[in-house]
Parts: C-alpha cells; structure tokens; sequence
C-alpha cells in the first residue's frame, strides 16, 4: 500500500476544505442525500475533520518510519484512520440516517 508523497496532505486538505469551506460536494452526493440543511454545517465540519484525521495518520506514519526506520509508524496509521472512520461512520448514521 503507498501511501506517499503529495496524497498525504491531499487528504488533510480535502478534509480542511469540507470543514472549514463547508465544501459538502466533496463528499458523494449519496452519502448527504438525506442531511437537512439546518445540519449541513456540523455534518461536514465533522467529516471534514474525521478525513483530515486520516490525513494526519498517513503524514505521521511517513515521518516516522523516515525518522526510525521502523515499522512503528504504521501504528499512527492504523489508529488514526481506524478513528477517522468510526467517526465518520456515526456522523452518517447521526446525519443522513444511514450509510447510503
């Protein structure tokens, strides 16, 4: 699995640009089909910083194995986007009703 170069922080920007830009077409349309407009800006502040999380893990994860020469960077990976998609998968069962 590559994970490298420009796609770490490619993930953390996406994730930065559906938070902090409320850039919800980002996202597939079937995923916020049913999110009410009221709700719109938790749902992707929240989706935004579970992907940017993500992001945050496979940037860890190449500093360190660089740094250690090591596996132990793949711990950052796992945790973080094990985390990053727990919460986004309650953010789409709180928001949209489902995962579809």
């Amino acid at each position: 699995m590559d994970i490298s170069g420009p796609n770490r922080v490619i993930f953390s920007f996406v994730g930065w640009c559906i938070w902090k830009k409320e850039q919800i077409t980002l996202i597939h349309d079937y995923h916020y089909t049913k999110v009410i407009e009221k709700d719109k800006k938790p749902y992707t502040e929240k989706m935004g910083k579970a992907c940017i999380v993500m992001g945050c893990g496979m940037i860890l994860t190449g500093t360190v194995d660089f740094i250690t020469n090591t596996f132990y960077g793949w711990v950052f990976f796992g945790v973080c986007f094990i985390s990053g998609l727990i919460s986004m998968i309650f953010t789409q069962l709180k928001y949209n009703g489902g995962l579809f």
